[in-house]
């Protein structure tokens, strides 16, 4: 059988790289298309006979299409690829893979607008959420060179603004899915002390230390660090329950809850061999995705971490260097990533970071 080529983009956003479709171009059911075009699943873990990389970060679709939603001007719809297995989980956002919505809509002619400072409103069907994502545009496309500089990507690009406009309960309806900012959690590794934050998306937080972590550790570090994963994953299905995202465990969905180790902040070296002064960062974060260590810091999960932080009693809101503020610096395996919040009590009105985006390829990619 021939193979079927349907077109595509192929663009990075903040620290992920996806395949962008047209909602018009896909069949009703398209995870055939995506498995394919991805490489998955892979035993070896590679996706060498497919776009994606080998790690989560590298292995997302995007599909964008026009929406009837009052308030926003165009929609989409991400999915999270497995690499070794054959799932398609729609049950998160990526807050990374975001920033390139909004300037493939313009590239592609989904929207009209005039060259200079634009504001796109973008619902995200994964969540329902409204982003408000502000870009320049020049010649009638998208800029991409300017001066931003963003952890864990090589070189500069131009900055696009995003604002998740009421971030709380994505997924479970509530900031606080449990109603607690911190409490004790059973789970198949033992019992920890952890903050269920449901903002932007579903994440789970617990002391880096409680699970025998620095929090200045390297993905590699970690991933050789079989007890410690092993009780982050246990942390994480237990955690899905409790946030009412599964009924057992082995139930809980592949991309949330995300969960984070975190730590006061250190002295640590960044992947590219920098070393992040102490005082350059409020709060340490390591990320799982998918079972892995994230390289760098995924967009939703900074936002959750910047709407935590402010929340009184929770982990980020304890073990953060400084007092609880709009703004947060939250060190990564690949620098510091700043994110904002605007927090009254237990109501999150937004949260906002700035990433870049770039199209790598455009044309058509092929699938069995």
């Amino acid at each position: 059988m021939a193979q079927q080529w349907i077109p595509a983009v192929f663009a990075r956003g903040g620290t992920s790289k996806g395949l962008f479709f047209h909602e018009r171009d896909l069949p009703a059911d398209p995870d055939a298309v995506f498995l394919s075009a991805m490489g998955s699943p892979d035993p070896h873990g590679r996706q060498l006979d497919g776009m994606g990389g080998g790690i989560s970060s590298l292995s997302k679709v995007v599909v964008v299409g026009p929406t009837e939603h009052p308030e926003a001007d165009v929609e989409y719809t991400f999915g999270q690829v497995d690499v070794r297995g054959s799932a398609v989980d729609r049950s998160s956002n990526c807050g990374n893979l975001s920033a390139a919505v909004g300037p493939f809509a313009v590239d592609e002619g989904l929207v009209a607008v005039g060259d200079g400072p634009v504001t796109l409103r973008i619902r995200n069907t994964n969540t329902g959420a409204i982003i408000l994502a502000t870009f320049h545009v020049r010649d009638g496309l998208a800029e991409v060179d300017g001066s931003l500089a963003v952890p864990g990507v090589a070189g500069t690009g131009a900055p696009i603004e995003l604002t998740y406009l009421e971030p709380g309960g994505s997924r479970t309806g509530r900031l606080l899915p449990t109603g607690s900012a911190a409490e004790e959690l059973g789970t198949s590794s033992g019992r920890f002390r952890v903050s269920m934050v449901d903002a932007a998306n579903p994440m789970v937080f617990v002391a880096a230390a409680d699970v025998g972590l620095r929090g200045t550790e390297s993905p590699d570090e970690i991933e050789a660090r079989h007890d410690a994963t092993a009780r982050l994953d246990a942390i994480r299905r237990a955690a899905a329950v409790a946030m009412g995202l599964c009924s057992t465990p082995e139930d809980a969905p592949l991309a949330v809850p995300k969960v984070a180790a975190l730590a006061p902040p250190a002295e640590y070296g960044t992947l590219d061999g920098d070393r992040v002064a102490e005082d350059a960062s409020d709060l340490l974060v390591r990320v799982m995705s998918m079972g892995q260590p994230h390289r760098a810091l995924p967009g939703t999960a900074a936002l959750c971490c910047a709407v935590a932080r402010q929340l009184p009693g929770s982990l980020p809101n304890e073990l953060a260097a400084a007092p609880a503020s709009a703004d947060v610096r939250l060190g990564s395996p690949s620098g510091p990533v700043a994110a904002a919040a605007d927090v009254n009590e237990r109501h999150a009105r937004s949260a906002s970071l700035y990433r870049t985006a770039r199209p790598l390829m455009r044309g058509s990619v092929a699938v069995r």
